[in-house]
C-alpha cells in the first residue's frame, strides 16, 4: 500500500506531503490544476519513463519520496533480496533529479539503479487509464492475467519445471549425440588401429631390449670368426708343441743337474693356463652361437614397433598407452550408443510429461476463459455496455515454459460488429469501462498493488458513472485504489478525498493538494456538478451522492 508521497520542487509543485489511506482515495480538481503532475511525480520515483524536464524553474533539484507498507509475503521482498537492498515491512523510495538532468535513486537509504525501481514498481503500483500500455491493454500480459484468474499457479509451476527438465534432457542428448558423431567419424580408423596395435602387442621397454639384442647379435656375427680362429690355434698349435717340449726337457733333466727345474715348472703352469684359455675362448665362442633367423626376427619386430610409433606420432614406449587410449575411445563409443539410447528415452519421457502438463494448462485456460468472459459481461451490464461482447481468444503458439497458448482479450462494442484488440475497437469511454470490468474480475485476492485509475470515467455520466464509482469502491474494499476523476458520482464513492488546486505565491503559480472534510467534499462535488457557480441545488445533489 502507498502510505505517503513527498514531492519537492517538481514542475509547479514546491512542496507537497500526501498521506494516503487504504480503500478508495479520490483526487479531483479543475483541468490544469496539477493532477497529472502528481502521477508524473509518482511515476518518477518509481523509475517510469516520463517527462524529460521535471525540476521546478529556479530550483537546484527536484525530489520525490514514496513510502509503502509491505506485507510479509509481498513480491517486492524477493527483488530487494536479489538486488542486495535492505528489506522490512516499510519500503522507502527516494529519487532526485538535478537541474542539469542527472537522476539518482535510493531504496531504504541505499543507492540503486532506475532499473531496480522499475522492477519494484511492477509489484507496487498498477496504473490504468485510456492510454494504458503497461497493464490490461498490453496483449503480452493477457496470458498471465488469465492464469491469475484461473488460479493455476501450481500447474504453471509444474509446467515450468517440466519444461526445464525437458530442456536439460534435450541438451544432454544433443551433447552425447555430437560427441558420438565426432568419434564415429573416426570409428573405422580406431578399429583398424586397435586391431593393428593389439596384433603387435608392443610392451613398455621392448624397443630398448630389442635394440640391445640386435646390436649384440650384429656384433657377435662380426667377431665370431676371429674368436674361432684363435680357438683353433690354441687347440691345434700351441698345446702339442708345449707338450713335446715338456717331454724333451723332462728327459734331459733326469741325467744331471741341468737347471731345468724352474723352466719345467713354468712350462707346466703354461700348460694349465693354456687349458684355461682354451676353455674360456670356447665358452665365449659357444655364447656367440645363434640362429641367423633370430636376428632377422629381432630386426623385423624392432622395425615394426618403430614404424607404428612413427605412424601414430608417439614414442615406441608409448605405443601400449596409446593403444589403451584408442581402446577407451572405442569403449566410449559403444557405451555412448547405450547412453544415447537411455538419454533419448529420458528425453521422450520428459517431453511427454511436459506435453501432458501443457495440455492440462491449456484446458484449464480454455475452461476459465469462458468463465472470465461471462464474469466480464456481467460487470459490463451495469456499466451500460450490456450489448458489448468480450471474448478471450486462445490460440496455439510456440511451446515454452508456460505452455503453448497465446492469449488475447478482444471486444466487440455491439453484437454483430467485428471484434478486435481492446485498444483498437473501443472508444475512450468504452475502453475505460472495459478496463474497469476486467480489473474487477481479475483483482481476486491480490492486495499487494496500489491500483491507480487516471480519469477512467471520462466520457460517462449519470447512472453509468455511478456504476463506475461503485465498482471502484468495491475494488478498493480489499486493497488500495487511487482515482483521478472529473465525475461527481465517482468522487462521492471515495473514502478519502483530496482536491488539487493552484495558488499564486509571489507571482509564481504553484499546485497544492488539500484533504477535504465532509462539508468541503460537498462543495467540491457540487462544483463538479454545476461548474464554477455552486448553487443550493448542486449542494443538495452532492449531499445526495455522498453515502450516509
Amino acid at each position: 500500500m502507498l502510505r505517503a508521497l513527498d514531492i519537492r520542487d517538481l514542475l509547479i509543485i514546491d512542496h507537497l506531503e500526501l498521506a494516503f489511506q487504504p480503500g478508495l482515495n479520490v483526487l479531483t480538481g479543475e483541468t490544469g490544476a496539477g493532477k497529472s503532475i502528481l502521477l508524473d511525480s509518482l511515476g518518477f520515483v518509481l523509475g517510469w519513463r516520463g517527462r524529460a524536464e521535471l525540476v521546478r524553474q529556479g530550483a537546484a533539484q527536484g525530489e520525490v519520496i514514496a513510502e509503502f507498507d509491505l506485507g510479509s509475503e509481498h513480491p517486492a521482498h524477493a527483488i530487494l533480496e536479489e538486488a542486495g537492498l535492505p528489506g522490512g515491512e516499510e519500503l522507502v523510495l527516494r529519487r532526485v533529479n538535478t537541474a542539469d538532468g542527472r537522476k539518482t535513486a535510493w531504496v531504504n537509504d541505499r543507492r540503486c539503479s532506475g532499473e531496480v525501481l522499475r522492477r519494484l514498481s511492477e509489484t507496487l503500483v498498477e496504473l490504468h487509464g485510456q492510454h494504458d500500455d503497461r497493464g490490461l491493454l498490453n496483449p503480452r500480459g493477457h496470458r498471465s492475467l488469465l492464469d491469475s484468474f484461473a488460479s493455476v499457479s501450481d500447474l504453471l509451476s509444474q509446467t515450468r519445471t517440466a519444461w526445464s527438465a525437458a530442456a536439460k534432457a534435450r541438451k544432454a542428448a544433443e551433447a552425447t549425440r555430437a560427441a558420438l558423431e565426432a568419434v564415429r567419424a573416426e570409428e573405422e580408423f580406431l578399429r583398424h588401429a586397435v586391431a593393428e596395435l593389439d596384433k603387435l602387442d608392443p610392451q613398455v621397454g621392448e624397443d630398448e631390449a630389442l635394440d640391445a639384442k640386435r646390436r649384440q647379435m650384429q656384433q657377435a656375427e662380426r667377431i665370431r670368426g676371429d674368436i674361432a680362429r684363435a680357438h683353433a690355434l690354441l687347440s691345434e698349435g700351441a698345446e702339442p708343441s708345449l707338450g713335446e717340449a715338456q717331454r724333451w726337457l723332462e728327459g734331459v733333466e733326469g741325467a744331471e743337474d741341468t737347471g731345468l727345474t724352474a723352466p719345467l715348472s713354468a712350462l707346466s703352469r703354461a700348460m694349465v693356463e693354456l687349458g684355461d684359455a682354451q676353455d674360456g675362448v670356447l665358452r665365449v665362442l659357444e655364447g656367440l652361437e645363434f640362429n641367423p633367423g633370430d636376428l632377422e626376427d629381432c630386426e623385423a619386430r624392432l622395425f615394426e614397433i618403430r614404424a607404428l610409433a612413427r605412424k601414430y606420432a608417439v614414442q615406441p614406449d608409448e605405443l601400449a598407452t596409446h593403444a589403451d587410449q584408442l581402446r577407451g575411445k572405442l569403449a566410449a563409443l559403444d557405451a555412448g550408443d547405450r547412453d544415447l539410447s537411455d538419454q533419448e528415452a529420458a528425453l521422450a519421457q520428459a517431453e511427454a510429461d511436459y506435453q501432458a502438463l501443457a495440455d492440462q494448462l491449456s484446458a484449464a485456460r480454455r475452461d476459465n476463459a469462458a468463465a472470465l468472459d461471462q464474469a466480464v459481461m456481467t460487470e459490463l451490464a451495469p456499466l451500460k455496455m450490456e450489448r458489448a461482447v468480450f471474448k478471450t481468444l486462445i490460440e496455439q503458439a510456440e511451446a515454452g515454459p508456460e505452455g503453448y497458448d497465446a492469449v488475447a482479450f478482444t471486444v466487440a462494442t455491439n453484437p454483430g460488429a467485428p471484434s478486435g484488440p481492446l485498444n483498437k475497437i473501443a472508444s475512450g469511454g468504452e475502453l475505460s469501462r472495459f478496463l474497469l470490468a476486467l480489473k474487477v474480475c481479475l483483482r481476486g485476492n491480490d492486495q499487494s498493488k496500489t491500483l491507480i485509475f487516471d480519469e477512467i470515467d471520462r466520457g460517462v455520466g449519470g447512472a453509468t458513472a455511478d456504476a463506475v464509482g461503485r465498482r471502484l469502491k468495491s475494488l478498493a474494499s480489499s486493497g488500495q485504489v487511487l482515482v483521478v476523476t472529473h465525475s461527481p458520482q465517482v468522487a462521492a464513492q471515495g473514502g478519502f478525498h483530496w482536491r488539487v488546486q493552484k495558488r499564486v505565491a509571489e507571482g509564481i503559480t504553484l499546485s497544492e493538494v488539500v484533504p477535504l472534510d465532509r462539508e468541503e467534499r460537498v462543495d467540491e462535488i457540487a462544483r463538479m456538478v454545476s461548474g464554477d457557480t455552486i448553487t443550493p441545488e448542486a449542494r443538495a445533489a452532492a449531499r445526495a451522492l455522498l453515502p450516509g
